[in-house]
């Protein structure tokens, strides 16, 4: 390794250490993102039931030592299954606005660069997704293709991609004519380099606050999905099939069925929430000055 590239590594370090101390919220939101991370790569081992292991007699059993988070009607003990479940809502939430973002970026960065045919044809079909209501868009996808998690990720990323596409589009109108991008060209750069290397960076502060909100919004659109029964099946465990699950024993008094999972779902939208900022200092060329 260059000393060049060590002494790059180490700026950006500090930059990204700058930021979190800068910031106390974004601190507090990076750390109950590790939380969340922690859970969904060792939960499932250091869990300490099978999360799909059944035993009627234990069936709706309160918050106790035994069970932390209590047992449902099939004797199953709730925090096992809260925490492996959190691996699974993070894939698909992590997947869909990773694919949103990829394919909305690349279409938008060109639109807004080019103009023309191709921007005109982008923004009608990016009216025609904004059309539908979004949720209701998604459940026409699910039902159609089936209930499988790839096709609620796919689902899940055709109805973000209008919000990359737009802004990155917008982003890099704006900045097409800027001074530092017609030195990049009068330097001899393709077209090419300068959209990826000297425009596209400036428009990724506003795309991570977008993706940030994107993520908690994903999680939501899956366990909405889940909640009406076209998301993922039974007895898989996942936040959104068991607060379904257990709305059905809050008026018999079992509110744990249903509290934890749910507390779990907002605290993770909560957490992609509040990285929002911390993402845009980040990656902010201004902020490094």
């Amino acid at each position: 390794m260059s000393i060049a590239e060590t002494h790059r590594r180490q700026s950006t370090l500090d930059h990204i250490v700058y930021v979190l101390r800068d910031n106390p919220v974004t601190l507090v939101a990076f750390a109950m993102f590790a939380v969340l991370i922690l859970a969904a790569v060792f939960g499932p081992s250091l869990v300490p039931y099978d999360p799909l292991a059944s035993d009627a007699t234990k069936a709706l059993q309160p918050p106790s030592a035994a069970h932390w988070f209590g047992t449902d009607n099939l004797g199953r003990d709730v925090f096992s299954r809260v925490v492996v479940a959190t691996r699974l809502d993070l894939l698909i939430s992590v997947a869909a606005v990773a694919l949103s973002f990829l394919v909305g970026s690349a279409l938008g960065a060109a639109a807004g660069y080019w103009g023309g045919w191709l921007d005109a044809g982008l923004s009608r079909i990016l009216d025609t997704i904004m059309a539908f209501p979004l949720f209701v868009l998604a459940m026409g996808i699910v039902a159609a293709l089936g209930n499988t998690i790839e096709n609620i990720i796919y689902a899940t990323a055709i109805i973000n991609l209008p919000f990359y596409a737009r802004l990155v589009r917008a982003e890099v109108n704006i900045r097409r004519e800027s001074g530092f991008v017609l030195a990049a060209k009068i330097s001899g750069n393709s077209n090419l380099r300068v959209l990826a290397l000297h425009i596209f960076p400036n428009a990724l502060p506003p795309m991570m606050v977008q993706v940030s909100l994107n993520l908690g919004w994903a999680i939501l659109n899956a366990a909405g999905l889940s909640f009406i029964g076209l998301g993922v099946r039974p007895p898989t465990a996942e936040w959104g099939i068991m607060v379904a699950e257990g709305a059905n024993f809050i008026v018999s008094g079992e509110w744990w069925l249903a509290l934890f999972p749910g507390a779990a779902l907002m605290l993770a939208v909560f957490t992609f929430n509040l990285l929002g900022d911390g993402l845009r200092d980040i990656v902010d060329p201004r902020r490094r000055t």
